[in-house]
């Protein structure tokens, strides 16, 4: 089982000492993954419900330092030779894909071939009232865009038509290393898990307890094969600040039996100066034991 680290890329590991810091300590302690978050900006006063708290709120509603994601992998992937790249997740409908799909292809050719695109709808829609992006319909979007940029990461001219995008023998260079960036589908609903199932290389239900997350990869698995693809080639990553209890060997095991091949969690310890030692005694003690 792959382990990596969610919520990299705030509070004190938004600049650069403590981003190299978050990045040269997983890689050490055996991680395989880094994962960042986003928001390009949060709406002082937002009513949109915070789906991943019970009190509907982000932390500390939203006012720490949140770096760009691509920009702040960057910085991470000249500083480490193995980690890989992830977002976890982008928010894709309130992106240009042409952009975007020229800076994930030249991040992935930069960093050999690391880079992971988890990808979600959004949820806060005063946020893409202040971009200016619709937030009605924004799974289509997002749906038509991850065609776009495959298409534009696959053919050297690329033709594409769509309701929100299109292009003609469009080249954008670099591609990626392997022809393509693996693509992780973000969220912990049934529209989501179909969305896995239909387009994803990978699914990543942001939480929910053993039993919700057995039903959401049964859906993924079942979705899949209605679409004439194979379930088993879509890898399930799972995070949850309740992912392990007194028994994280245990718990991995229980999630491999779901199916999960990808354990996230917060960073170990959010002191930069801390975080070393406690990646290390992360790796000997739950990544080693899982793993041995």
């Amino acid at each position: 089982m792959d382990f990596g680290v969610i919520f990299a890329n705030i509070m004190f590991f938004a600049d650069g000492p403590g981003a190299r810091t978050m990045g040269t300590s997983l890689e050490a302690a055996g991680f395989e993954s880094v994962w960042t978050v986003e928001h390009v900006l949060i709406p002082d006063g937002y009513q949109s419900e915070y789906p991943y708290d019970k009190s509907g709120r982000m932390p500390g509603d939203g006012m720490a330092d949140m770096p760009d994601p691509l920009i702040w992998l960057s910085y991470v992937a000249a500083h480490t030779e193995r980690l890989k790249l992830a977002t976890g997740i982008l928010i894709v409908p309130q992106r240009n894909p042409g952009i975007l799909a020229k800076e994930v292809a030249s991040l992935d050719r930069l960093s050999g071939g690391r880079m992971i695109l988890g990808v979600g709808a959004g949820w806060l829609a005063e946020e893409f009232d202040a971009l200016g992006v619709p937030f009605e319909r924004r799974g289509a979007r997002l749906d038509e865009y991850v065609a776009a940029m495959r298409a534009l990461w696959r053919d050297h001219k690329a033709t594409f038509s769509g309701e929100f995008c299109g292009f003609t023998d469009a080249v954008s260079l670099p591609k990626p290393v392997n022809g393509t960036v693996p693509i992780v589908v973000g969220g912990h609903t049934e529209v989501a898990a179909r969305r896995a199932g239909r387009l994803g290389d990978g699914f990543f239900p942001g939480r929910g307890t053993p039993d919700e997350l057995r039903s959401l990869v049964a859906l993924m698995r079942r979705t899949a094969e209605e679409a004439g693809r194979d379930p088993d080639a879509i890898e399930v990553t799972f995070g949850s600040p309740t992912v392990f209890g007194s028994d994280p060997v245990g718990a991995c095991q229980e999630l491999a039996d779901i199916g999960v091949t990808r354990v996230v969690i917060p960073p170990p310890s959010f002191s930069p100066d801390e975080l070393p030692d406690a990646c290390a005694a992360f790796g000997r003690d739950v990544i080693a034991k899982v793993n041995a």
